[in-house]
């Protein structure tokens, strides 16, 4: 997306509470608006847990369902810090020094991040590089 933050400055401004997060996931999720996963209704209700109820078939969907932040425990705010964080290191990312920079509490908790991060950035079916290429140098 094209205002994704570029820098620190910017990623604590955009997305510094978890609304601005919330907002931001619902409008890549949703952009044309809310729209049920099984039955494809437009229209919903917003419960007060963050679920949106179907006004057809009464499934409820969250922004996060369905992704690496399901079932997360810690804020959006943290996540968008480790997503940002990990995507802009020039020489890619350790769980060690993801657990140093955003402090958090454990090593694992900072080496599954990181992993489910690894695995949600391949695309299936992606094609190989050809042709020549132009490396920066190291």
């Amino acid at each position: 997306m094209a205002d994704y933050p570029k820098t620190l400055l910017e990623l604590e401004q955009r997305f510094s509470t978890e609304e601005a997060c919330e907002q931001y996931l619902f409008d890549l999720r949703w952009p044309s608006g809310f729209r049920c996963p099984p039955c494809g209704n437009h229209k919903a209700w917003e419960l007060k847990t963050g679920l949106f109820e179907c006004s057809a078939c009464g499934h409820k969907a969250s922004v996060i369902s369905g992704t690496i932040l399901e079932g997360t425990r810690k804020p959006l705010v943290l996540w968008f810090r480790v997503i940002w964080w990990v995507t802009s290191q020039k020489n890619g990312a350790s769980a060690l020094g993801l657990q140093r920079a955003l402090g958090l509490g454990c090593y694992k908790t900072a080496w599954t991040w990181l992993h489910k991060l690894r695995h949600a950035m391949v695309r299936p079916g992606r094609d190989r590089l050809s042709g020549t290429m132009q490396v920066d140098a190291t």
